[in-house]
């Protein structure tokens, strides 16, 4: 094989990975979209029926995880890089949004004294989550950084970061239900806005250094 020919059956090698990799982001941006679409309304149905600041405002937080998987599958159909950095900034700004919301609900429910009945359903949907966010993170990881996609790996650092609140809520809610701490729920809710606010400001600090 000449010099020539290997390097177009490299170039072409390149080609078809390049393209199966963008189609298993596309497919776990997918899976993560139907997910949290799921994951989201329950969390806030159930914590409405509860009484639980921390489950609506998870709720929440999944909605603005449906948003930045859909930017992210925009993102991967362009061509142009301004289109990761218009994704970068949507991802950050959705974030803090979240963020300012869940710490103002928290902190009314905090200083209100209001107290959330215990809500078994909320740790079964909690615990669920746990399990497929850190495997959508795992993935997207491992996509996104073959990819060489800023979009795809902070998609990914929001489902870890969606994985790890779902802890904390759980956690919450287990010291309601179990030893009856209501507080413990609007407390871990102030834990899960912090992380939210942490994760718009480094989305929005990536598409700046972009530019």
């Amino acid at each position: 094989m000449s010099n020539g020919e290997g390097h177009g059956h490299s170039v072409l090698s390149n080609v078809v990975v390049t393209h199966r990799l963008r189609r298993q982001a596309f497919l776990l941006e997918y899976i993560t979209v139907a997910w949290n679409i799921f994951e989201g309304v329950a969390a806030i149905l159930v914590g409405l029926a509860a009484g639980s600041v921390a489950l609506v405002g998870f709720g929440l937080d999944s909605s603005v995880e449906v948003v930045a998987s859909l930017v992210v599958v925009w993102d991967l159909q362009g061509v142009e890089r301004r289109r990761e950095r218009r994704a970068l900034r949507v991802i950050g700004t959705a974030y803090l949004v979240v963020a300012a919301y869940i710490l103002f609900e928290a902190l009314r429910s905090l200083i209100a004294a209001d107290r959330p009945s215990g809500s078994p359903l909320g740790v079964a949907l909690t615990s669920m989550t746990v399990a497929a966010m850190l495997a959508l993170f795992a993935g997207k990881q491992w996509v996104g950084s073959r990819l060489g996609s800023q979009t795809v790996l902070a998609d990914a650092r929001f489902s870890l970061v969606d994985g790890l609140l779902a802890a904390s809520v759980m956690a919450g809610l287990v010291l309601n239900l179990v030893a009856g701490w209501w507080w413990a729920d609007p407390t871990f809710a102030l834990v899960l806005s912090a992380a939210a606010g942490r994760e718009g400001i480094e989305s929005l600090r990536a598409d700046g250094a972009k530019g």
